[in-house]
């Protein structure tokens, strides 16, 4: 089966958990890479207000085309109880593209309900969820058997 991680980080916890994904499925993995600044503490609220607003913002030109794999594993870090905009874009961008689907999201402590519901309502229903909080993928304290089985 041929599969594609993709993912957004903006603080390097959700790259770290696509990256095991990637390895233990023997995953193309791609990363979503925003043209819109979400760095420092400004870019942390702006963040935030895009996410809120669902905003579709401008991202790098994509190596992978998701109609081309079995399966894709799709992650983002939780902004404000829902996904990054560009996650949002990227589903957006590909709209009709997916058949089968797992999301993961990374957060602080709360918020992956609401983020799966929008993700799903933007692409397909998910074959599986993973939410891991940033402390869990921080000390690798995580099991992610059950998700890619």
């Amino acid at each position: 089966m041929k599969s594609l991680v993709t993912y957004y980080s903006r603080s390097n916890i959700t790259k770290k958990l696509a990256e095991k994904i990637a390895g233990k499925t023997n995953s193309d993995i791609e990363e979503i890479i925003s043209n819109v600044k979400y760095e420092g503490k400004i870019g942390y609220a702006r963040a935030g207000k895009d996410a809120m607003t669902e905003k579709i913002i401008d991202i790098k030109s994509l190596k992978f085309d998701p109609a081309e794999y079995d399966m894709v594993y799709i992650g983002t870090p939780v902004w404000a109880g829902k996904a990054a905009s560009p996650v949002i874009t990227y589903l957006k961008m590909n709209e009709g593209k997916f058949t089968n689907v797992k999301f993961f999201a990374t957060a602080g402590s709360s918020g992956f309900e609401s983020t799966f519901k929008q993700m799903e309502k933007k692409s397909v229903k998910p074959l599986k969820t993973l939410s891991l909080t940033t402390k869990q993928v921080k000390n690798d304290d995580y099991d992610l058997d059950s998700f890619i089985e």
